[in-house]
C-alpha cells in the first residue's frame, strides 16, 4: 500500500509541477490568454486535452462494468465518436477559427441573433451546472473509492468518503481552472492523456498475461472462442446501445459533443493554425478507437477471469485492476483515473466560465468591458460553480436511477436542438432565427413529454434521432411561411491564426473511418464473433470478402473527401476575401 500512495502522489506532483514549468511565463492578463491559450496550441496538446476531458471515471468504470455484465456494444459510444472528429475537423474547425470565435455561441448570434445565442448559451450553462460538473465530481468520488478502499482506510463511511473525495477532486481542480487557465488545464490534461494511454493498455495487457497464465495469445484465443457473444459490437435489439442507434440518434448525439460541445471545441479553438487542430482533432479521434480497448475489453477479461458469479457489475475494473496489475503500477494509474477526473472537472468549469464571460456577462452588463476585468469575473464565477458542485455532488447518489441514467437523460434535453440549429444554419442561408428558436422550446416540450411523460420504451438514442429530423423539417416549414426579409450573408472576416489547411486531410480522415469499419467487421458475426470458423482462423470464411469491401469503401470515401474538402477551403478562402 505504501508503495501505491508514493507513486499516486509522485506522478499527481509531476504533472502539477510540469503544468506550472511550461506555464509560468504565460500572459494571462488577456482574453485569448486565459480563455484560449494565447491562441497556441499544437495538435499533440489539442488531442491530449480533448481525450482527457472526453474521458473520466464514468466511461472507464461504467463501460467496462458492462462488458462484463453484457457485452462490448456500448464501445460504439467511444469508437463512432471518430465519424464527429471527421466532420469537426473538415467542415467546424475552419468555420470557427476563420470567424475568430472565443465560443460556440457567438456562430449563433452571427448566423441567427443574438436572442438564439442567449437561449443556447444559458441552456448549456444550466447543464453544466445543475448536472455535468457534479456528477464528474461525484463519479470521480465513486471510482476513486473503489480502487483505493477509502472507507477502510480512513475508518469511515461510505457517505463521509465520498464527501471527502468530492472536496479533495475539487479544490485541486479548481486551481488548475480558476488560476491557470486553458493552457495549465490543456498541459495537465496532455500529460495524464499520456499516462492514461500507457496505464489502461497496460491493465488489459497483464489482465491477458494473468488470463493465459503468462501467454497472451492463449487468453486471446479463449476470448475468441468461448462466450464469443461478450465480444460482440453488433449485438442485438434488447442491448443498452442496440447496432441501429449508431445510424440514429447517436450520430447527433456525437456531433454536438465533439463539434459544438463548448467543453471539447474550447481546446480547437485555442489552436496556434487550422493545421495543427485539424492534426489534434483526427489524433483525438484514433485514440477514439483505441478506448473500447482501454474500458471495454478489461470487462470482458474480467468476466473470463471472476466468471458472472462474482457479481461485480461496475466493481469489475477496479477488482481487476487491484488483482493483474503490478504494485507499483497501481499509485501510477490511480494517479491517471484521478488525472481523467481532474480533466473532466476543470474543464467544464472553464468552459462554463467562458460561456458566462462571453455570452451573458459582457454583451449583456458590460460591453465594454476590459479584458483584466473580463478575468476577474471568471475566476469568481469559476470558484462560485466549484463550491456549488462540491456540495451538491455528493447528493447524486441519491439520485432516481442512479448518475448514469440522469446524465444520459438530461443531456437530451440539449445536445439535439443545439446541433440542429447549428447544422442547419451552416447548410442553409433561408433558414430564420425564429425558426430556431421555435424548435429550441419545441424540443424541451417534446423531449420532456416522451421520455418523462408518456416513457416510451423506444430506445432514447432513436428517439433523439427521430426528434433531430422532425426538427430540421419544422425549421424548413416555418422559414418557408415566414422567411427572413433577407438570407443570410457571411460577413468578412480576419481569421486570427494561418488558415492554411492540413494537406493529409483527407488521407488521415480515410484511415480513420477504415479503421473504424474494419474494428466493427472484425467484431460482429462476420468476424471474430463468427460461428463458423475456418480450420486455423478466428474469423468466418466471408471476412475476407468484407476486408474487399472495405478497400473500396476506403477509395470511394478518400474521393469524396477530397473533392468535399477542396470545395469548402475554396468557400472559406472566398468568403475571407470578400
Amino acid at each position: 500500500m505504501l508503495l501505491t500512495v508514493v507513486s499516486f502522489i509522485f506522478f499527481t506532483a509531476l504533472v502539477a509541477v510540469i503544468s506550472w514549468w511550461k506555464t509560468k511565463e504565460e500572459k494571462l492578463d488577456t482574453a485569448d490568454g486565459y480563455f484560449l491559450a494565447g491562441r497556441g496550441l499544437s495538435g499533440i496538446v489539442i488531442a491530449g486535452s480533448m481525450l482527457l476531458t472526453n474521458i473520466s471515471a464514468e466511461q472507464i468504470v461504467g463501460l467496462s462494468g458492462q462488458a462484463y455484465m453484457k457485452n462490448i456494444t456500448g464501445m460504439a459510444w467511444e469508437s463512432t465518436a471518430a465519424v464527429a472528429t471527421i466532420m469537426l475537423a473538415v467542415f467546424f474547425l475552419p468555420y470557427y477559427l476563420k470567424r475568430g470565435f472565443t465560443t460556440m455561441p457567438q456562430f449563433l448570434e452571427e448566423r441567427y441573433d443574438a436572442s438564439t445565442r442567449k437561449i443556447i448559451s444559458l441552456l448549456l450553462l444550466t447543464g453544466y451546472v445543475l448536472i455535468s460538473t457534479p456528477a464528474a465530481l461525484y463519479a470521480g468520488a465513486v471510482a476513486f473509492n473503489q480502487i483505493f478502499n477509502l472507507e477502510s482506510i480512513l475508518g469511515v463511511s461510505y457517505v463521509q468518503s465520498i464527501w471527502i473525495l468530492v472536496w479533495v477532486i475539487g479544490i485541486i481542480g479548481s486551481i488548475y481552472a480558476v488560476f491557470g487557465g486553458l493552457k495549465a488545464v490543456a498541459v495537465s490534461d496532455t500529460i495524464n492523456g499520456i499516462g492514461l494511454v500507457v496505464g489502461g493498455l497496460a491493465v488489459p495487457f497483464f489482465g491477458l498475461l494473468y488470463l493465459g497464465k503468462g501467454s497472451i495469445k492463449a487468453a486471446l484465443m479463449q476470448i475468441a472462442t468461448t462466450h464469443i457473444d461478450k465480444i460482440n459490437a453488433i449485438g442485438g435489439p434488447t442491448d443498452p446501445i442496440p447496432f441501429g442507434t449508431i445510424f440514429t440518434g447517436m450520430i447527433f448525439a456525437n456531433m454536438f459533443y465533439w463539434c459544438t460541445n463548448q467543453v471539447l471545441i474550447q481546446r480547437t479553438l485555442g489552436a496556434e493554425n487550422l493545421k495543427e487542430g485539424q492534426k489534434g482533432v483526427l489524433l483525438s479521434g484514433f485514440m477514439k478507437i483505441l478506448i473500447p480497448v482501454i474500458v471495454s475489453l478489461p470487462g470482458v477479461i474480467a468476466f473470463h477471469i471472476f466468471g458472472s458469479e462474482a457479481n461485480l457489475g461496475d466493481a469489475a475494473y477496479p477488482r481487476l485492476v487491484a488483482v493483474v496489475l503490478p504494485k507499483y503500477l497501481v499509485g501510477f494509474y490511480s494517479a491517471v483515473i484521478f488525472g481523467a477526473v481532474l480533466s473532466t472537472y476543470n474543464s467544464l468549469l472553464n468552459s462554463a466560465a467562458t460561456l458566462f464571460c462571453f455570452d451573458v456577462y459582457k454583451p449583456v452588463f458590460a460591453p465594454n468591458i476590459t479584458d483584466e476585468n473580463l478575468i476577474k469575473v471568471a475566476k469568481i464565477v469559476g470558484t462560485v460553480l466549484a463550491l456549488f458542485s462540491m456540495f451538491v455532488a455528493p447528493f447524486t447518489m441519491y439520485a432516481q436511477g442512479g448518475l448514469f441514467e440522469v446524465m444520459r437523460r438530461f443531456t437530451g434535453f440539449f445536445n439535439i436542438p443545439t446541433i440542429c440549429i447549428v447544422l442547419v444554419g451552416l447548410f442553409s442561408k433561408k433558414i430564420t432565427a425564429l425558426s430556431a428558436k421555435i424548435v429550441i422550446f419545441t424540443h424541451l416540450i417534446l423531449y420532456t413529454i416522451l421520455i418523462f411523460v408518456l416513457k416510451i420504451k423506444l430506445n432514447y438514442v432513436h428517439i433523439m434521432g427521430l426528434l433531430f429530423v422532425f426538427e430540421v423539417i419544422l425549421m424548413n416549414v416555418i422559414s418557408i411561411i415566414k422567411p427572413a426579409k433577407k438570407e443570410y450573408e457571411e460577413s468578412k472576416s480576419e481569421p486570427h491564426v494561418d488558415m492554411t489547411p492540413w494537406r493529409k486531410l483527407p488521407l488521415v480522415s480515410t484511415l480513420l473511418m477504415g479503421l473504424l469499419v474494419f474494428v466493427y467487421i472484425f467484431l460482429s458475426p462476420i468476424g471474430v464473433v463468427s460461428d463458423v470458423k475456418l480450420e486455423g482462423s478466428i474469423v468466418g470464411p466471408n471476412f475476407k470478402f468484407a476486408m474487399i469491401g472495405l478497400v473500396i469503401f476506403m477509395g470511394v470515401f478518400y474521393k469524396i473527401m477530397s473533392h468535399k474538402i477542396k470545395k469548402h477551403i475554396a468557400l472559406i478562402t472566398s468568403a475571407m476575401s470578400k
